[in-house]
């Protein structure tokens, strides 16, 4: 499929503890949920294939980086067991996005929401960086809960349904299947880390 036959489917492609998580949670949430409702004003629907492969390979470039500086940050095993994980998954979702995109001689379009997300990334980034310990892994954990239920539920309910050609479908469908198991990873360890915590009072 040539670059123009692809371009012409014009349709979409925290020391905290107990409540103080759930608070961190809500807050990531509320943040890209806000960044969703700006999508949603600006018609998310009305991305085409090449935005919306755009806006996943960013997303997962986001999440790498999460990774990376939890892995700076975290002395904690399982944190940086879940953080390579992301690495590995994320880096291989994006190798796989590149190579369709070269088999179809075209190139992602940088968007709005990529712009959106990566400037909401800097934030955070900046926040996390000033935290320490268990405080950074309560608030990393909280972070990616909140992320991969807001960017799964955009890609399942938003992004598959209006992707036009089949290939890049097939490879966001596969690619939910993976993401859906890091956000139930991130839930239990979200959980782990709320008891620890707790034992630790």
């Amino acid at each position: 499929m040539s670059i123009v036959k692809l371009q012409s489917l014009r349709k979409p492609l925290i020391t905290l503890s107990g409540a103080a998580v759930i608070a961190a949670a809500a807050a990531v949430l509320l943040m890209v949920s806000a960044t969703l409702g700006t999508v949603r004003a600006q018609s998310a629907g009305d991305l085409n294939d090449l935005e919306i492969a755009h806006v996943a390979y960013t997303a997962d470039l986001i999440d790498i980086r999460y990774a990376h500086l939890a892995l700076s940050k975290s002395k904690n095993p399982a944190v940086h067991a879940f953080a390579q994980t992301m690495i590995r998954d994320h880096s291989a979702v994006n190798d796989k996005a590149l190579a369709l995109l070269k088999m179809l001689n075209a190139s992602a379009q940088d968007n709005f929401l990529s712009r959106q997300l990566n400037a909401q990334a800097d934030q955070l980034v900046d926040v996390m960086s000033h935290l320490h310990g268990e405080e950074f892994d309560r608030r990393y954990a909280a972070n990616e809960l909140a992320y991969h239920k807001a960017v799964n539920g955009l890609v399942g309910g938003t992004f598959i349904p209006n992707i036009q050609n089949p290939e890049v479908k097939a490879l966001f469908e596969q690619a939910l299947v993976i993401f859906k198991v890091h956000e139930k990873h991130a839930a239990k360890m979200v959980a782990s880390l709320k008891k620890v915590a707790s034992l630790g009072r």
